[in-house]
């Protein structure tokens, strides 16, 4: 059995005849009978401190460590944006520490707080696209196209950064480009904020397990944990220095009022995860396989190879995403995201049994009807004009998208899911990029003044 030392903490603290003369303001007491306060403590004595724990929350770490098998893990109660951060922190001081300048390659397809926070760090980057057209959501980057980038520049990466599994849940070689990038002598980060569970699967697909150095997982977004409960891993055999700058690069983006709830749900979920979550979690692959094989023989098309995530691809069926979105939620059913050609549904070991047959009645309600024959525009490859941080701190003005063309993007135009730029920030905004930022349904843009 694996201890849970920040839950043991706050119940012990929580059923105490303590007048609580700290933070927060309830104080303990419940102002409706809905919530129960009694477990929202700061860091007061013996709750250690997050960023710089040498208590409870480091052996609750430690045994998050074990799971993962890591050199080291750190709690994030502000999701995995925080835990984004810190990782570019962490390039930008191993290329500094080894006397390179600092280049990061992206797949374009990175969630927006990546690019916010290379402006904030002034972090030269590189953008990745894939040699097949692609849409939006996806950056199928193969390790060929990761050898190109060490081959084919005079000033080749210092890291590589990807989005793997990516919002529709395509899986990339992370193994074969981990690889890649340790013989130039290259980090290789993954965000990895949709595949906390792929550690426990019978053969682990961990970023960290096929050669990531660093990745972020957001526990809330698959695991049975509260939302903003995230990691920041670091592998064993990365650079120790890497783990000895961690605390401070969390730190250094992170609120000073971590919440004790989020941090006792993580702390609990050490727990599950070691008590038989892998036997729980193959058993439900399979009946989640056995859905998807009935859901094929009925027509729908699916996107990706995550395990856990439904992806339908709708336009073979004859209907938009938007339109099999609209008729699940007509039957209760809310998926995750959907747009003009997808819909993607969330399936964890945590959904009542019942409910796959009731899923599957609803969609095979549906009549399949003749093909919608129309694609995604392009993913499109503007000039870039400043730098991201340039356009981002720069003085700027929200304008309707038909009179954007030829201004300068000042911040992402992106909604959140699935939080990916349609433009970055510095690019010039062109007939392509209207198109694409038209589609997704965005009607105005912010450009540089």
């Amino acid at each position: 059995m694996m201890k849970t030392p920040i839950c043991d903490f706050i119940a012990e603290y929580a059923k105490g005849d303590v007048l609580r003369l700290h933070m927060p303001g309830h104080k303990g007491c419940s102002i409706d009978t809905a919530w129960d306060f009694s477990h929202d403590i700061t860091e007061i004595d013996g709750a250690d401190v997050l960023y710089h724990s040498d208590g409870i929350i480091e052996e609750s770490q430690q045994n998050a460590r074990t799971l993962f098998s890591t050199q080291k893990t750190l709690y994030s109660t502000e999701g995995s944006s925080l835990s984004i951060r810190a990782m570019l922190y962490l390039a930008l001081l191993h290329a500094k520490n080894n006397h390179r300048q600092p280049l990061i390659a992206a797949g374009r397809n990175a969630h927006k707080v990546f690019m916010t926070a290379a402006a904030l760090l002034d972090l030269p980057v590189r953008w990745v696209y894939p040699q097949s057209e692609t849409g939006l959501l996806c950056c199928k980057i193969t390790p060929d196209d990761v050898a190109s980038l060490f081959t084919d520049t005079d000033q080749p990466p210092t890291a590589v950064y990807l989005t793997s599994p990516d919002y529709l849940g395509n899986l990339a070689d992370i193994a074969g480009i981990a690889k890649i990038c340790h013989r130039h002598g290259a980090l290789l980060l993954v965000d990895n904020a949709h595949g906390a569970y792929l550690r426990f699967l019978p053969k682990s697909q961990h970023p960290i397990t096929n050669g990531a150095d660093i990745c972020c997982d957001s526990a809330h977004k698959t695991l049975p944990a509260l939302t903003g409960a995230a990691y920041l891993h670091i592998a064993k055999d990365a650079d120790a220095s890497l783990c000895e700058w961690a605390c401070s690069a969390m730190s250094l983006f992170a609120s000073t009022s971590p919440s004790y709830v989020i941090l006792s749900s993580l702390d609990r979920l050490n727990g599950y995860l070691y008590e038989g979550y892998a036997q729980k979690l193959a058993s439900y692959c399979e009946r989640l396989d056995d859905l998807k094989q009935s859901l094929a023989d009925h027509g729908f098309q699916f996107v990706g190879n995550e395990p856990l995530k439904l992806t339908l691809y709708t336009k073979p069926f004859g209907y938009t995403g938007n339109d099999v979105a609209s008729h699940l939620m007509a039957h209760r059913i809310v998926p995750e995201f959907y747009d003009p050609d997808h819909v993607v549904l969330m399936m964890t070991p945590e959904i009542p049994e019942h409910t796959h047959a009731h899923l599957h009645k609803v969609l095979c309600s549906m009549e399949q009807r003749p093909p919608i024959i129309s694609r995604p525009p392009r993913l499109p490859h503007p000039k870039t004009v400043l730098s991201v941080r340039e356009a981002l701190l720069s003085p700027h003005v929200t304008i309707p998208i038909s009179e954007c063309r030829g201004k300068i993007l000042a911040a992402p135009a992106v909604s959140c899911p699935p939080a990916i730029p349609a433009a970055i920030c510095g690019e010039e905004i062109d007939d392509d990029v209207i198109a694409l930022l038209s589609y997704y349904g965005h009607e105005h843009c912010c450009v540089v003044e």
